[in-house]
């Protein structure tokens, strides 16, 4: 009896030994499954945490990334702007400079004393050429006037001398010198002028060999051609 007893009591005891370790494995288990539950969740709240953070971060760092683009644009852009503005205005001062010397230096200086001093010089010499010459070089003399003419009077001139001057000095043996004793300008325009000379003539022929003197005054008009001043008319006063 006692033998019995004791095998089963050393029975019913392995048998609670191994219901023992197994309920023992069952609690690891659950504990095990319980421990790595939280873990999963968290790592689940942290990816949605991350995620969150990041759609965030984008929206809320998107507007600045703008206006920090659109200043620095604003700033290279300014940065080119000014030198081409610049650039622009220096352009249209030398314009509005060439527009105001061309309109109203160039004219001031087209009638000032050193046009009317021009004008004068080229009415004096022409009137000396018209009215001088000698029947031994008429055709030079002719020539020399006719450099200093332009317009009808050329044509005028030309024709007179080579009808009547040219056929009377050879005949007669006709020479005249002309000097010119004063000159002033009547008027004075950029392309034309108007001059009155005082003109001291002597003229000497074969039946009057010894000089006769004339003074008389003469109202010259000019014209500039290609920049010269040419007599177009020649009347005497």
């Amino acid at each position: 009896m006692t033998a019995d007893k004791t095998s089963a009591q050393k029975t019913a005891e392995v048998e609670e030994t191994a219901q023992g370790a197994e309920a023992a494995e069952g609690a690891e288990v659950e504990a095990t499954v319980d421990a790595e539950t939280p873990a999963d969740a968290d790592s689940a709240e942290d990816v949605d945490s991350v995620e969150d953070i990041d759609s965030v971060d984008y929206d809320d760092k998107e507007p600045g990334r703008l206006k920090r683009f659109a200043a620095r644009a604003k700033k290279r852009s300014s940065g080119r702007v000014v030198p081409a503005v610049l650039a622009v205005l220096v352009v249209a001062s030398l314009a509005l400079l060439g527009l105001l010397y061309w309109f109203s230096y160039r004219p001031d200086r087209a009638t000032d004393a050193g046009a009317a001093k021009a004008a004068i010089s080229a009415a004096s010499e022409g009137t000396v050429a018209v009215l001088s010459y000698s029947p031994d070089t008429l055709d030079r003399d002719f020539s020399s006037a006719k450099s200093h003419l332009t317009g009808d009077f050329l044509s005028y001139y030309d024709q007179f001398t080579q009808q009547i001057v040219a056929p009377a000095a050879k005949q007669k043996a006709v020479k005249t010198t002309a000097v010119v004793l004063r000159a002033a300008v009547s008027e004075l325009h950029p392309d034309s002028a108007v001059v009155l000379l005082f003109v001291n003539q002597s003229t000497q022929s074969k039946d009057r060999p010894e000089p006769t003197f004339t003074n008389s005054s003469v109202s010259v008009t000019l014209t500039k051609a290609n920049g010269r001043w040419l007599i177009s008319s020649f009347n005497p006063v």
